[in-house]
């Protein structure tokens, strides 16, 4: 199997475990709309430049924030926390499954996933 259909599949199972373990969470789903595309503020770096907007991209679409959030947000037992977690997993899921991947510093469509 291409690494490339590999990647989107891992994103597909993240965001749709996210929406099952958000769903079983019993949190709303208004809030999850509200919340879906918030990281793509992130882009607006892109607006100073390239290197910085892709490094605020890749900061925030990692798995690495979200996942350290949902394991704080356990330990402060804040359900809260863990919405936003899991509705940010699920955006960065989402990516992944669209094919929109972590950004080069060269320009916003070249991406470890392909260019877009």
């Amino acid at each position: 199997m291409p690494p490339a259909l590999l990647l989107r599949l891992e994103g597909a199972a993240l965001f749709f475990c996210g929406i099952f373990f958000y769903h079983s969470l019993g949190a709303g789903w208004i809030l999850f709309v509200t919340l879906f595309l918030w990281p793509d503020i992130s882009m607006l770096g892109y607006l100073v430049n390239p290197k910085l907007g892709s490094r605020l991209y890749n900061l925030v679409h990692t798995e690495v924030l979200p996942a350290a959030l949902a394991a704080s947000s356990f330990a402060l037992h804040r359900t809260s926390l863990l919405a936003f977690a899991i509705i940010w997993l699920c955006h960065i899921g989402f990516d992944r499954l669209i094919g929109v991947g972590l950004k080069y510093p060269t320009f916003f469509k070249d991406t470890h996933l392909q260019r877009v």
